[in-house]
């Protein structure tokens, strides 16, 4: 059976140090490595088995596979936490120990790595074996609290990443809230509604300019239509000045010259002649005679046109 490429990185490297044995004082590199990694010096002389195996994978470049403890139920319990936790060894696989036999994580007290397994035996390489050395173990399983997995470690962090860019997390569905009657403006049914609404007041002061204008322009050309000024036409002042005239007017009795404007009668009201020439004519009424003596003259009232005298 092919070993997956993790568990080779780490073996390979491992193999390179078999025979180490640590230095007067439990002084060893794999100590002095770990003390200078942390920052803190008193690993520099601490038992070495998980040690040794953070210095491997990292010079192995799978320490993100392996871990870097110096505490081994902290090791273990990194794998439980990864899911890559198992009762079953294979090679490349860490097994951690219990001496006491307990089955919990928090009582481990060594650690190895599983070079082969043979029947119900496997056979691991481990540093600080027999106090002092680094060296190949055979072991029997019944101390074995469980097996961490660099590979499942490796395949899990890959999966976690693909559902991270791939499979966002779902969005909160969203609460149906009361919203304010204002929320639709803006909305592209507020701004249509806001189009037609405006070209309807458009369209209907428009309208009621031209039909302002229209009576106007009427009134305009009917009036203006003799002289282009007010009400003062030729045919309807001359009547007028003869019936209002009396005695010691100077034109009483005579009625007024055509295109001349009779007494009262307003600047250029006498140019409206080719205008009355086209206006009906109306028809002449004799005018009354005041009595010499009868004393002022009292103005008749007015007549419309065609009005018989009484």
């Amino acid at each position: 059976m092919a070993l997956d490429p993790i568990a080779e990185a780490l073996l390979k490297q491992v193999r390179h140090e078999l025979g180490y044995r640590e230095k007067s004082g439990q002084h060893t590199k794999f100590g002095h490595w770990y003390a200078e990694r942390v920052q803190d010096p008193q690993y520099r002389d601490a038992p070495w088995c998980d040690m040794f195996i953070a210095w491997a994978a990292d010079k192995a470049g799978v320490a993100d596979y392996v871990g870097q403890f110096a505490w081994t139920p902290s090791h273990a319990g990194w794998f439980i936490k990864q899911g890559a936790w198992s009762a079953r060894p294979e090679p490349g696989a860490l097994v951690f120990f219990d001496w006491k036999g307990g089955k919990s994580y928090k009582g481990v007290d060594h650690v190895g790595i599983v070079e082969r397994v043979s029947g119900d035996k496997i056979h691991t390489i481990e540093a600080n074996v027999d106090r002092v050395w680094l060296k190949r173990k055979v072991r029997e399983t019944d101390k074995v609290v469980g097996y961490g997995l660099p590979r499942v470690v490796k395949a899990n962090a890959q999966l976690t990443e693909i559902r991270s860019t791939e499979h966002p997390f779902a969005p909160a569905p969203r609460t149906r809230e009361t919203g304010s009657p204002f929320d639709v403006l803006g909305t592209p049914q507020a701004l249509l509604a806001a189009m037609v609404l405006t070209t309807i007041v458009l369209s209907l002061r428009f309208a009621g300019r031209r039909a302002v204008a229209r009576p106007t322009a009427a009134r305009s050309a009917t009036a203006g239509s003799a002289t282009g000024s007010p009400v003062t036409g030729s045919a309807v002042t001359g009547s007028a000045a003869s019936e209002s005239s009396g005695p010691g007017s100077p034109d009483a009795g005579s009625p007024a010259a055509p295109g001349v404007a009779g007494p009262g009668a307003r600047a250029g009201e006498g140019e409206g002649r080719s205008a009355q020439e086209h206006a009906p004519h109306p028809v002449a009424v004799p005018r009354a005679r005041v009595p010499t003596g009868a004393g002022s003259a009292r103005t008749p009232s007015r007549r419309r046109p065609y009005e018989p005298k009484v």
